[in-house]
């Protein structure tokens, strides 16, 4: 299912303009480096959310949920912007200004209101509480607590959970990504 999933016609765009942007890259050691910091903290805080979340099940709050709401969002957001400072390039800025417009001005607002939608219908006060005191993207400082308990309760990291939420697939995906800018810084 993983591999279908990510074979679908619409994402060729971004594969497209993932392949360009490598062949922009001009990276550096240093540039490969200091890229490979927000990368490897994307992928981190998208591995931490995926071994906590609950598709359909119940509202997730643990974990990275409990500091931001969109942790896979954001997780994905910083490992572009580290794939980014590791291209080293002007040509690769345009194509991550393009990218960025389209995801920020079009695709995080629109996921946003189908989900949250989606979560209010499914559990009412409980989402509605979580999302007036969890920001979308930024960070808040301490966990959040939920009020009461019914489908919101904390919940431990699980393999199971990581597993059934394909991260896998995009955990390789984003060491690839590294490796092919590591050639690239070789072949230079």
């Amino acid at each position: 299912m993983g591999l279908r999933k990510r074979l679908r016609p619409r994402l060729w765009p971004i594969y497209a303009l993932a392949a360009l942007g490598l062949a922009l890259a001009r990276p550096s050691l240093q540039s490969l480096l200091v890229g490979l910091v927000p990368v490897a903290a994307g992928e981190t805080l998208r591995l931490w959310a995926t071994g906590h979340l609950h598709k359909n099940d119940a509202l997730t709050v643990s974990g990275a949920y409990a500091y931001v709401r969109h942790p896979l969002y954001l997780g994905t957001l910083l490992i572009g912007c580290g794939f980014l400072y590791m291209a080293n390039t002007w040509g690769a800025l345009l194509l991550f200004g393009l990218f960025g417009g389209f995801y920020f001005g079009y695709y995080l607002p629109y996921k946003d209101r189908i989900e949250s939608a989606r979560l209010e219908e499914l559990y009412g006060d409980e989402f509605r509480r979580y999302a007036v005191a969890v920001p979308r993207l930024i960070p808040r400082p301490t966990a959040y607590v939920p009020l009461g308990g019914g489908a919101v309760e904390e919940r431990d990291w699980s393999r199971v959970r990581f597993a059934d939420n394909d991260e896998i697939g995009t955990a390789l995906a984003v060491g690839l990504g590294v490796a092919a800018m590591a050639l690239r810084w070789g072949l230079a």
